[in-house]
């Protein structure tokens, strides 16, 4: 390790997504970088968040083909679940990704500090009692689970998505608080896995932030399946039982589970980390930033989960990349925060990108916005994977295509196209005369389109 004395062109704080990927592009652009972490390198995506949560939405996968299989003719059981055997397989990715982005790391030859840091002046991280200097400061300190007052996580009977990626059995059953993305995903994977589960969110609808024809699909999925979830009803009290929970919600009702499982969002990890005492501008925690990512601290920049919006990992990964080439003397163009796409890997998957109706007829009018839904049912893959869903496109009349909403199974894979069509401003001629795979689900986007474009083949313009 060089002397963490001499002075670096960038130290970053945090090695999470957005963390590594402003690490990296930086040195590749020739920048002396240090980067800081206090556990391991690649964050809550790697360790705690995305990669573990989607292997184990992969595994119930796995087990509703073998339960459905006679669908399709073939006759198969599921014995039972092994939840050590999902818990290796799942732990022997994440293990291989981490040790992939280790050696990306040394190869870039990124000084790698091990430790807690502490931002003590605009060009000084302190890493345990130790000053890390450099000409530019990145905050990358990302985000925790949350909690609601009067409930005490104790990772056994009361716990948050971390200790649920960490579970040795299947429970018999759950109470899921919380029906934004992450709690209906634990709620998708758990149900596959054999777990009695009931979703109870305050807010009128599942994955609220979505297009409501979005969210009413993957509600009337939830209850095929047999997912219980109370929507309108805010959370009162838990209490432990001689055998798990009993969560009292609004109106009196109480509901018993094994265990309940908080995901109520994640909050920015910025508290003790000496951003306040250096005079950064912050509201509810969140560091506040310029469209570049800059704080009110010249040199000093913030990425991912502690700056406010959507908290994904990839979005963190973009600002990491946007604030290494703004460093770096480049002109990167600053990144539409509507322009990142959005996937619930439930069953079926949400895929969204750009503006909801609602927010497009806020912004535009409702004389000019149009919207068209188009079914699955008229997808010849689809009907083969035996999925239901639909493809929404919200668009300008005359104009280009505002918004693109996606419900069924792997329909998260289509969102690289739908980002590209919202990214590039692309008006629903334009993608109406490119010709789309057949049969696949993608096709379905061509068909979309060719409806809104006003030559509806398979569809009802």
């Amino acid at each position: 390790m060089s002397d963490p004395n001499a002075g670096y062109d960038v130290v970053i704080l945090g090695g999470g997504s957005g963390g590594y990927a402003c690490a990296l592009r930086a040195a590749q652009l020739d920048l002396n970088v240090a980067i800081i972490e206090k556990d391991k390198v690649g964050g809550t995506c790697l360790h705690r968040g995305c990669i573990p949560t989607k292997a184990l939405l992969h595994a119930a996968e796995v087990a509703d083909s073998a339960r459905e299989a006679e669908q399709f003719g073939i006759k198969t059981e599921v014995v039972s679940v092994d939840m050590a055997g999902v818990n290796s397989y799942k732990d022997g990715i994440v293990a291989k990704m981490y040790k992939g982005l280790q050696g990306l790391i040394k190869a870039a030859k990124v000084t790698y500090i091990e430790g807690t840091g502490k931002l003590v002046g605009p060009n000084t991280i302190e890493v345990d009692g130790k000053p890390i200097t450099g000409r530019h400061i990145v905050l990358a300190t990302g985000s925790y689970s949350k909690s609601l007052p009067g409930i005490e996580v104790d990772g056994e009977r009361v716990i948050t998505s971390e200790h649920a990626l960490n579970l040795d059995r299947v429970p018999a059953s759950a109470i899921v608080l919380g029906g934004g993305v992450i709690g209906a995903e634990f709620a998708s994977a758990w149900k596959s896995l054999g777990v009695d589960v009931t979703i109870v969110e305050a807010l009128p609808r599942l994955i609220a932030a979505e297009d409501p024809d979005s969210s009413k699909m993957l509600e009337r999925a939830f209850r095929k399946r047999g997912i219980a979830f109370k929507t309108g009803k805010p959370f009162e009290s838990v209490k432990t039982t001689d055998d798990g929970v009993s969560v009292t919600i609004a109106g009196g009702e109480t509901i018993e589970a094994e265990l309940l499982l908080v995901a109520v969002g994640r909050g920015p990890v910025t508290q003790g980390l000496g951003y306040d005492e250096q005079g950064i501008t912050m509201e509810r925690g969140f560091v506040m930033t310029d469209e570049y990512c800059r704080t009110n601290l010249p040199n000093v920049y913030a990425v991912g989960d502690i700056r406010p919006a959507i908290q994904l990992a990839h979005r963190g990964f973009g600002e990491g990349i946007l604030v290494a080439e703004h460093i770096a003397g480049l002109d990167p163009k600053p990144i539409d925060e509507d322009g990142i796409p959005r996937v619930t890997y439930t069953e079926p998957q949400v895929a969204s990108v750009g503006l909801t109706q609602e927010k497009a007829v806020e912004k535009y009018g409702k004389d000019v916005v149009v919207s068209y839904n188009y079914n699955l049912g008229g997808n010849g893959k689809s009907n083969i994977i035996k999925t239901q869903g639909f493809v929404k496109l919200v668009a300008v009349k005359d104009g280009p295509v505002v918004g693109i909403h996606m419900v069924g199974a792997n329909m998260g894979e289509q969102i690289g196209e739908a980002q590209l069509i919202y990214n590039w401003e692309a008006f629903p001629a334009d993608v109406a005369q490119l010709i789309h795979m057949h049969p696949t689900q993608n096709e379905a986007l061509g068909e979309a389109h060719l409806a809104l474009a006003g030559k509806p083949l398979h569809a009802h313009a």
